[in-house]
């Protein structure tokens, strides 16, 4: 008997506003084609590179429609090369890749004046809310936090505000909230001129070390440099690419472990410790690693909360390393995840995130209806 699926349906339209986030477009319009094998995307300046045991293409895109002024830059690996016919009869080789889309990305906007904060949803206008629970993707972190500015403008309660968020995001902004706060960090450098790659190289100590993109996440655009010549090649490759980033200090004695540490309401709930796959430096889950749960030392416990503290985050997900000298903050994120934590330590996090909402907010007390009064 076959089974009929229980997902929800989407209704699309003719013209739909959609997101690639693998390729950092947050949001553009798509014309929706039942018929064909695969989606065009308008785009120019497109350049193949790579090895050709793992090509990639590099690309532009115009996101908004009649705006040429505004471009994003984009690449991808090559899945294939097809002799593709356009509707006018026209066969071009074109370069095939694969990328997810997310449907209906930001269907929120604002309404601003001095009178009143409004935030509308699909057309109609969104009562007020006591809490909300901000979700942020990186794509879509500037608008978001756009939204949440608006929630926060109508006095309504979040554990994480707006700021806090797009500053845990920026790689390099966060490590200098850390450094102000005098919180343990691996040796950071940062430089856009390519005369200064021996200097960076040095301040942190020679090789090995980490590059790192200014916004990534889930261990993405984290590379290890083992050698000196390796590290200059690398940074000249990601100069080429006109991208931002950073470079730190490799922890070796840590061993392709950190600890996630869970902080709630300005304590640690939950910690596990994320050992990385064999061959990869990064214990990210997302690169096959594997988790545990882990008791931590009061000094990686007063690292977390006071990490946390320095974003103004309630919920955050503070990772650092054991080295000789004590704990060193990798990252905080002001969208940690749940499922990873929560099936390694048996805990609810959700519910004990229900609870902190609660504990903070009073909703406002339902109007009683008038009683009639009896006939005399």
């Amino acid at each position: 008997m076959n089974q009929i699926s229980t997902l929800p349906l989407i209704r699309l339209g003719w013209e739909e506003w959609v997101a690639l986030p693998g390729l950092g477009l947050p949001a553009l319009t798509a014309k929706v084609d039942t018929g064909a094998r695969t989606s065009a995307l308008h785009a120019f300046d497109i350049e193949a590179f790579g090895p050709a045991s793992a090509p990639h293409v590099r690309f532009a895109v115009h996101p908004i429609p009649g705006r040429t002024d505004v471009t994003l830059a984009c690449s991808a690996p090559i899945l294939d090369r097809r002799e593709v016919t356009s509707s006018n009869g026209e066969a071009t080789m074109r370069f095939v890749i694969q990328t997810d889309i997310q449907i209906g990305p930001s269907r929120c906007y604002r309404v601003i004046n001095s009178l009143a904060a409004e935030i509308h949803y699909d057309g109609a206008r969104l009562p007020h809310f006591d809490a909300i629970i901000p979700r942020i993707g990186v794509s879509v972190a500037a608008y978001g936090a756009a939204i949440l500015r608006q929630f926060q403008a109508r006095g309504t309660f979040t554990l994480n505000s707006a700021e806090g968020i797009v500053a845990s995001r920026d790689k390099l902004h966060a490590h200098q909230i850390l450094a102000r706060h005098r919180i343990g960090m691996p040796t950071t450098a940062f430089a856009s001129s390519p005369k200064d790659t021996d200097n960076l190289i040095g301040l942190v100590g020679g090789a090995p070390l980490v590059v790192k993109l200014l916004e990534s996440t889930q261990g993405k655009g984290v590379v290890l440099a083992e050698t000196a010549s390796a590290a200059q090649s690398l940074i000249s490759a990601f100069r080429n690419l006109r991208a931002n980033f950073l470079v730190q200090d490799f922890v070796a004695e840590a061993k392709g472990i950190d600890i996630r540490c869970f902080v709630l309401d300005g304590r640690v709930v939950a910690a596990m410790r994320r050992r990385a796959a064999p061959g990869e430096f990064r214990s990210n889950l997302h690169h096959c690693g594997t988790a545990e749960p882990v008791r931590i030392s009061p000094a990686e416990r007063e690292a977390a909360v006071r990490a946390a503290l320095a974003f103004r985050l309630g919920l955050a997900g503070v990772d650092l390393l054991r080295s000789t000298d004590g704990p060193k903050v990798l990252e905080v994120s002001a969208s940690p995840g749940f499922q990873g934590v929560e099936t390694a330590t048996g805990k609810n996090l959700a519910g004990l995130l229900l609870d902190a909402i609660e504990r903070k907010v009073s909703p406002l007390p339902a109007r009683r209806k008038r009683q009639a009064k009896p006939d005399a």
